[in-house]
């Protein structure tokens, strides 16, 4: 068994970003960053709370466009709606998925208030994108909800598998690569080898406690990247139970332009993306035929930002 000595845990540090228009919400998002596009297909990972959402105001995240990818909706706690311009309304809970394919574009609006929860007391979860390969982008756009991801228990860890296989379990949602996010709850004091497909890159989102992985003490909000090349890796907790969210895939092999909601190939392909919305946003033909509209959101949708005065440029991993 080639184990973990093989290779270097590579640590990305948490940013935080504002999400959401005029009510924004605080993130922090680790990927992309500086020194990594892409784990895999995951493109994007922004986790948030615990947040009193009485304090707060919660999450309202006014419609807004996606293209060329997966929006991968995961929450530790709390309860979001979610409504959609293919005629998606959804509420999810913790321990179910919500699996978004813009396609060649789709809008969307995400709201966890009191106005929707009159009970809700806290907001905490996870969103990733995949950006879908060449061969599937321009599909047409879906939606789909999983009641129940699928657990196995390795080593004292529960395992919630909500995208791609692990441990003998594989989820029902659909993927484009090949793939693997999944929750993982560490007792204290414990050591869990996961058993992990050799050709994937993985990465581990610390969500609470203290973690060390393959040998690297990674702290709360950090993700903890690994190369290729190793068929398992190893956690173990301190004095505290961990809950971290482990994602991967196979490299992936093309390059993409991701700005703002978009996932493209090329700057003329985000142009065209950003003026169709805008498009959408004034309700002619051409945006709503691309983005649709979002019925039931009590508010207006979320302009674009203005593009940079420079050409944009696709990244690799």
């Amino acid at each position: 068994m080639n184990g973990p000595a093989t290779r270097t845990v590579e640590l990305v540090a948490p940013r935080d970003v504002p999400l959401g228009g005029p009510r924004a919400m605080t993130v922090r998002r680790t990927l992309p960053s500086k020194q990594r596009s892409l784990v895999g297909p995951f493109c994007f990972v922004d986790h948030y709370g615990p947040d009193d959402v009485a304090r707060s105001g919660g999450m309202d995240v006014a419609p807004h466009p996606h293209t060329g990818l997966q929006t991968v909706t995961w929450l530790f706690e709390g309860r979001v709606l979610h409504r959609d311009s293919v005629g998606s309304v959804q509420t999810i809970e913790p321990g179910q998925l919500n699996l978004m394919t813009a396609g060649h574009g789709i809008s969307h609006s995400e709201e966890g208030t009191l106005e929707h929860f009159p009970d809700q007391g806290v907001m905490h979860g996870v969103q990733l994108w995949t950006a879908l390969p060449d061969a599937h982008r321009h599909a047409a756009p879906t939606f789909e909800h999983v009641a129940h991801a699928p657990t196995v228990t390795l080593d004292g860890a529960t395992v919630q598998v909500f995208m791609g296989s692990f441990g003998g379990v594989t989820s029902p949602a659909r993927a484009y690569s090949p793939l693997v996010a999944a929750q993982i709850d560490i007792p204290s004091g414990a050591t869990v080898r996961l058993p992990v497909d050799r050709d994937f890159e993985h990465a581990v989102l610390v969500d609470a406690g203290d973690l060390t992985v393959d040998g690297e003490p990674v702290a709360p909000a950090w993700l903890a990247y690994l190369a290729p090349g190793a068929d398992e890796i190893v956690l173990e907790s301190a004095a505290e139970p961990v809950r971290a969210v482990l994602v991967g895939g196979e490299p992936f092999g093309e390059e993409v332009l991701m700005w703002w909601n978009f996932v493209g190939r090329t700057h003329e392909e985000i142009v065209e993306a950003r003026a169709r919305w805008q498009d959408a946003i004034a309700g002619t033909e051409a945006g709503l035929h691309r983005y649709g509209t979002v019925p039931g959101y009590d508010g207006a949708p979320l302009p674009a930002p203005e593009l940079p005065q420079v050409r944009l440029k696709p990244r690799g991993r």
